[in-house]
This record gives C-alpha cells, structure tokens and sequence, in this order.
C-alpha cells in the first residue's frame, strides 16, 4: 500500500465521533481524519515495516497517519537522528504517549532519550522523558534498584512544571516507581510527601495526585507488582 491508499483507507473509516476527540486535543480540524486506535492497528498489521513509508504517512501531517507511522517504523532500524526529529513534530500527549510506548521503549538506547529531554523547555519532549520512566519501570524486567533510585531522583530534581501534561506524565513515573514493590512504594511516597511540603503549586500538584494511588497500593498473588486496593481485584 502506498501513502496515499492508506490515507484514503483511514478516511474511508473516518467517523465525526473519533474525529471530535482529536480536535480537542488540540490537533487542528485540517489535520484530523477520526479513526478509531483499531483501525490504525489493523492497517499497521497489513502494511508491515518500513521506515519509508514511515515517514510519508508522519510528514503527511494527519494526526492518525502519525499515530500509524509509528507502527510502521522499523526499530531495528531507526535512527537516533529519526527519533530526534519526529519528536519535536509532537504536539499532542496521545501521540507523545503512542510514540514513547510503541517505538521508543523498544529502542536499546532509551535511556539515552530520557537524558537528553529531561531537561528540554519543549512539553512533549519532557513528557516523554517521564512516560519512557513510566514505561520502564512497568516493562523492564531488569530494572536495577539503582535506576529506580536515579528515576526518583529526576523525579525530585524536574518535577517544576507549569504545563499540565507534563505534570501528569511526573505524577504517572512516581506511581509507577511506587508500584515497583513495597520498598519502592514507601520511596515514592516520601518523595511524594517532600514535594507536597516544598511550598511549589507544581510540586505540591504532582504529589496530591501521585499520592491518591501510591496509598492505597497493595500485594495480590499472582502480581509481581503492587495494585490499588480500589480496584477490582485489590478489592478482591
């Protein structure tokens, strides 16, 4: 399939209801088709990789050919550079959060990423730094007390954030470090509870949200990591 049978296919499956959500995410209306996550699956799954096609259907500038793009980009294959320049093409947490999980976090170099953006003044450059934490801690099965410990410490360190999704992305990393094991929880939540005390609305922020999990987080069998007691199966 070509860019332009695809884009023709995504249009074809467009609906007003999917394409509403995106508007409101702020992706403008000239650059959104409104497919379902499925849709964009499916026709990744007939497609196949390639980075060429890639990156026509990323600067093709549709919101969902980019969320498609990201499925089809070859991540033996994909460069440090590539990663680079279609991350400051990112102006939407979904899509941020897509290419993080999907593409990113599969890159042996990740880490890498998480350095370089930590500190960027670009939003989705810095949550992706802590959606790649969030990833991490959640995937990585051999995660090392000393990278949690050095995620905590960036979590301290950059959690003065002004933009909103930012800030979610810092409350999601801590809640993931906090379900890691009963070590890490009570980690997370003296970390939590120090930023709650700075005085900083931003800090102060991230901790009352992170805190509303990391308190209620329990051990269940059959769980390597902890779960909230308000769920269905932390009730069980």
């Amino acid at each position: 399939m070509t860019c332009d049978e695809i884009i023709e296919e995504l249009k074809v499956n467009a609906s007003e209801k999917y394409k509403a959500n995106v508007v409101k995410m702020g992706i403008p209306e000239e650059y959104s088709i409104g497919v379902s996550t499925a849709v964009v699956r499916a026709i990744a799954k007939k497609t196949g990789k390639s980075n060429e096609l890639a990156k026509e259907l990323w600067n093709s500038g549709y919101h969902e050919a980019k969320l498609l793009a990201v499925l089809v980009f070859d991540k033996k294959t994909i460069s440090h550079d590539e990663i680079e320049k279609i991350i400051c093409d990112v102006q939407s947490w979904d899509l941020c959060d897509h290419l993080c999980k999907n593409l990113i976090i599969k890159l042996k170099s990740y880490d890498e990423f998480i350095s370089n953006w930590i500190t960027s003044t670009h939003t989705y450059k810095k949550r992706a730094a802590f959606t790649l934490i969030a990833s991490s801690v959640v995937h990585n099965k051999t995660i090392t007390n000393d990278t949690l410990d050095d995620y905590l410490r960036i979590v301290q360190e950059y959690s003065d954030s002004e933009h909103e999704h930012v800030r979610k992305a810092i409350s999601w990393a801590l809640r993931e470090i906090g379900k890691k094991d009963f070590t890490y929880n009570e980690k997370a939540i003296l970390l939590a509870h120090e930023l709650k005390e700075s005085g900083n609305k931003n800090k102060m922020w991230i901790a009352k949200d992170a805190l509303k999990e990391l308190e209620t987080l329990v051990k269940v069998e059959g769980r390597g990591r902890l779960i909230s007691s308000n769920s269905k199966m932390g009730r069980e």
